[in-house]
């Protein structure tokens, strides 16, 4: 598996070694020791999610400030364009983001870890979204950024108008939404 820090370092995407023939194919999706090697310290998941969602529906920008969840995400069926922002106020890098495109037939993973923002917008009819991540839902600590804020002016690979919760419509603006330190 090839692991390619992004622009934000802490952003890891993974690229698995994929084995095809005429038959199918075969590939590891997750391998404990070349995860932590390649995000550079002990990582433990609890809990795996699994979301399907309509061409234009977008989720995000999520994050839950108390038990915050690092998330390794990737899509079983589809294409999404996945986002993570760094809402780190000590980071360097905090108010930017990073995206990649995530599909059934590229494989490839993206590790967002404890301190982000993330979201994505479907691209194909519809996408099967999976997810592992290192602490359990907790909605009383769970946070919302709008995902149109002009100050994270994040690409969303030409969707103007996608489909939103009712939530993610009330998402707050970075400058007014409670971050990490």
């Amino acid at each position: 598996m090839n692991a390619t820090p992004l622009a934000i370092p802490d952003v890891i995407l993974f690229e698995p070694k994929v084995f095809g023939d005429d038959r199918g194919f075969f590939f590891e999706s997750f391998n404990q020791a070349r995860f932590e090697e390649a995000v550079g310290h002990a990582v433990s998941f609890v809990q795996d999610n699994h979301s399907k969602s309509s061409r234009g529906v977008l989720r995000g920008l999520h994050y839950q400030i108390q038990q915050p969840q690092g998330k390794l995400v990737r899509v079983a069926q589809g294409e999404v364009f996945d986002v993570a922002v760094d809402i780190r106020r000590s980071s360097p890098t905090f108010g930017k983001w990073v995206g990649a495109l995530l599909s059934a037939e590229n494989k490839h993973q993206l590790w967002v870890p404890e301190g982000f923002a993330h979201g994505f917008v479907v691209l194909s009819e519809t996408a099967e979204f999976l997810y592992k991540t290192t602490n359990y839902y907790a909605p009383a600590f769970e946070r919302s950024i709008k995902w149109n804020d002009p100050d994270l002016a994040i690409d969303w690979m030409g969707v103007s108008a996608p489909r939103l919760s009712t939530k993610d419509e009330a998402g707050a603006t970075l400058a007014a939404a409670e971050v990490f330190a």
